[in-house]
């Protein structure tokens, strides 16, 4: 017997992520992600009258290309597949490789490669699509959760199926408020950290682009960072894990960046002149999410968290003009669990130790 959860997943996907509408085309990734789910999405999308399209992906075989990827090979990838995604009033993607560092052995010339002729794909539907993108629960992802395999189905649904209707007076304060401020200030063990947003909108996540949401995000002026950071929650990259990133700022810039592989991490951030710029800030707020997993999707949300991120900002009224191959969403957790933190917002204290103070935010609190 299917579970009940999966076609609801997928209508709410339909419905209220990329809200299909009755004649628009819709082009549905499945990375390693079971048909069950696919043919539920595929169902809710005929119901709302649009017109489904699948492609189907499996980790292994994109680690092979990518292993030898050469530019005539990506160039008529990219163009194929930017031609199609033309087409394409909405995009979803689900990932659900068992294996998240599959790509951990690809050479960084070759990624780098990769990611700089597929980026026009991305770009149009990020910028041109309702899009929205998630994860598909396994072993995989448990294991990294420190949860039983049923267990973290049960919080992945959860987490996913939040009622996100219902944060929204909350979240829409939140950005009013960000929309409304100058200068922030992020304090914690290892971060103090100085920046402007005056001038550039917010935006925040309420289950539309990533399921699952609950963030607000923007991005700093972008040479006013000043001070040091250091995030507490592990990360992947590129198939890399990383632990203990600690970067120095002085106008804007990265001029020092240490980790567990402190040549890697450069490496990435040498990628271009912009990896070394911030490209958003965003505070995350998700209260069904408490610990990371190194599986970003969960981890920029998790609640009492932000989030710093080295490149590529989005564009819109969001934009601080800063252009990179690389987006790496790298967060802070401020929960007393994990030493606590504090920001500060034109000089009041916002939010402390992951919990929001002013009263139009709390039901934000985890």
């Amino acid at each position: 017997m299917r579970d009940p959860r999966i076609p609801q997943l997928a209508r709410n996907l339909i419905s209220h992520s990329v809200q299909l509408q009755a004649g628009e085309k819709i082009l549905i990734d499945l990375y390693d992600t079971p048909a069950e789910m696919g043919i539920a999405l595929i169902q809710a999308a005929r119901e709302a009258g649009g017109v489904p399209f699948v492609n189907i992906h499996d980790a292994r075989i994109s680690r092979e290309l990518q292993l030898a990827a050469n530019e005539i090979q990506y160039d008529i990838l990219s163009a194929s597949q930017l031609e199609f995604m033309k087409q394409m009033q909405a995009y979803i993607a689900i990932r659900g490789s068992l294996n998240i560092t599959e790509s951990a052995d690809v050479p960084s010339e070759r990624m780098k490669l990769v990611a700089a002729k597929m980026r026009p794909v991305t770009d149009q539907r990020v910028k041109r699509s309702k899009w929205c993108v998630l994860r598909w629960p396994n072993s995989s992802m448990a294991q990294l959760a420190g949860m039983s395999t049923e267990a973290f189905e049960d919080f992945y649904f959860r987490v996913c199926l939040l009622d996100y209707a219902a944060l929204q007076p909350a979240m829409q304060a939140l950005q009013d408020l960000m929309d409304a401020t100058k200068l922030v200030h992020l304090t914690g063990p290892g971060t103090d950290l100085k920046f402007s947003i005056e001038g550039i909108t917010s935006e925040y996540c309420g289950g539309s682009k990533n399921i699952p949401d609950g963030e607000c995000y923007t991005a700093p002026v972008r040479d006013s960072v000043e001070g040091v950071i250091s995030y507490n929650a592990p990360s992947i990259y590129q198939g890399i894990a990383f632990d203990n990133v600690k970067f120095e700022f002085s106008k804007g810039k990265i001029i020092k960046a240490t980790s567990n592989n402190t040549e890697a991490l450069n490496r990435i951030l040498d990628s271009d002149e912009g990896a070394r710029y911030i490209g958003e800030f965003a505070i995350g707020f998700n209260r069904e999410i408490m610990q990371p997993m190194r599986d970003i999707l969960f981890d920029e949300k998790i609640a009492g968290s932000f989030h710093f991120t080295p490149g590529q900002a989005y564009e819109g009224g969001t934009d601080n003009g800063n252009k990179s191959q690389v987006h790496w969403d790298l967060v802070n957790i401020q929960r007393p669990d994990y030493g606590g933190g504090e920001i500060h917002f034109d000089g009041k204290l916002i939010r402390k130790d992951g919990q929001f103070l002013v009263p139009e935010l709390q039901p934000l609190n985890y």
